[in-house]
């Protein structure tokens, strides 16, 4: 690579960097706690009303025009940074039309929607909400399915974090709060994890959050700091969260802290985002989150997340909770595909910092090059990756398989078979303690 290349890519990456940094979408759309408290004192009758302060998108859309204008075409690197300035600008102009119908085209563009096809598939994010609705149906009817028991507080899941990531990360392990304004039970930046102090959880919730927030969400914030060339990477902005959320949703596969609560929840809130985006308006979402939460507060986070920026009256949704499964599918799928073309060496690539998946090639050449450093934190799976790779062995192995070939037979075999009574409670009790 030329010096003046290099010099080039620095350049236009610092400026990403510092155009995007100061975008921090979900402060911007934050509700305070008292709209919660307002709703749920009226009986849940009335619309919220949420303010958010205006957004002038002006300077941010010419500092990206200046940086797209160094661009050159024909090298990966060109086209990621290109692909930079696109979610950028949508960013922007998301935050510009606040309240609007445009706030969901661009968070749509951003972050996905419910009928929008997965990037390596004709299946929608619906569908797989669908369907895992349908297998879970399936499954609570063996009785199988133990009902999760929150009986865990903030103050138990900072037990359980704030040893775990002293161990991991050493002197850079990030802070752990208890805090009472959050829009999810826990959220990760690279210095802190919040927890949210009226948040109840099961005892598998504190190992979820460690492998999810912790070793990807803080990790990648870290990796991504210590890339002085190309310091973009540093920033989590919403071009990059699919690939964000989907690899710590495969984290919480791979660690055995994806329950199928977790899984409902998911599926939950995608089906609710098209919803909303069919007309449902905020009491309407409420009303269909109450019948499957725990508490009408879980019911109204839930539903605040679909509506943080968007029109309360329906039609135009937030789409960031489309993220989270269809990300998961699609880091899964890449991982897989890597292992069956003989490119695991680019996995790792993937915690470099906060980026997106069609980034792999320009960090690829980057890396080589030495403008993209190793990551120095990995998650457990990761840094010793052989259990990832003698699963992928026997996945890749079970594909071929003819699943309905299979099925048939046994269904066969079972079909005068009674069914029978298990009773597994204290198994699955003894399993979520571990």
């Amino acid at each position: 690579m030329h010096p003046d290349t290099a010099e080039r890519y620095r350049s236009v990456a610092q400026q990403l960097h510092d155009v995007a940094k100061p975008m921090r979408v979900l402060s911007r759309l934050n509700w305070p706690a008292r709209i919660r408290e307002e709703f749920l004192a009226g009986g849940a009758s009335a619309l919220p009303a949420p303010a958010y302060d205006p957004f002038d998108a002006t300077d941010t859309l010419a500092a990206v025009e200046t940086a797209r204008s160094s661009l050159e075409s024909g090298s990966a690197v060109d086209d990621w940074l290109g692909r930079e300035c696109d979610a950028i600008e949508r960013t922007a102009r998301m935050l510009a039309s606040v309240g609007t119908p445009d706030f969901h085209e661009y968070s749509a563009l951003l972050y996905g929607s419910p009928t929008r096809p997965l990037p390596f598939d004709p299946t929608t994010p619906l569908d797989l909400a669908q369907r895992i609705h349908t297998i879970l149906d399936e499954l609570a009817a063996t009785k199988l399915l133990p009902q999760p028991v929150r009986d865990q507080t903030a103050l138990d899941v900072v037990s359980v974090l704030e040893p775990a990531v002293r161990e991991h990360f050493g002197e850079s392990a990030p802070e752990i709060l208890i805090v009472d304004e959050l829009s999810a039970n826990a959220v990760a930046s690279t210095s802190r994890i919040k927890v949210r102090r009226d948040a109840k959880f099961t005892r598998k919730d504190a190992l979820q959050l460690l492998n999810h927030e912790a070793h990807i969400h803080v990790a990648t914030g870290l990796n991504g700091r210590a890339q002085d060339d190309i310091p973009i990477l540093a920033i989590g902005h919403p071009g990059t969260t699919r690939t964000q959320e989907g690899l710590a949703v495969y984290a919480e596969y791979l660690s055995g802290t994806l329950g199928l609560d977790r899984l409902r929840r998911l599926a939950d809130r995608i089906v609710a985002v098209q919803l909303a985006a069919d007309g449902a308006d905020f009491i309407e979402v409420f009303r269909w989150f109450r019948e499957r939460s725990a508490d009408d507060e879980q019911a109204f986070e839930s539903t605040r997340r679909i509506f943080r920026g968007a029109p309360i009256e329906g039609g135009a949704p937030f789409t960031k909770d489309c993220a989270y499964l269809s990300g998961f599918l699609s880091v899964a799928t890449f991982v897989r595909a890597a292992f069956v073309a003989g490119r695991a060496d680019t996995v790792a690539l993937l915690f470099s910092g906060k980026l997106d998946l069609w980034s792999v090639a320009a960090l690829a050449e980057l890396r080589q090059e030495g403008l993209v450093k190793p990551a120095r934190f990995l998650p457990p799976w990761a840094a010793d990756p052989s259990w990832v790779l003698s699963h992928l062995t026997l996945g890749t192995f079970q594909a071929g398989i003819d699943l309905a070939a299979v099925t048939e037979g046994v269904s066969d075999l079972l079909a005068h078979v009674p069914a029978v009574d298990i009773v597994a409670g204290a198994r699955f009790r003894a399993a979520e303690a571990v």
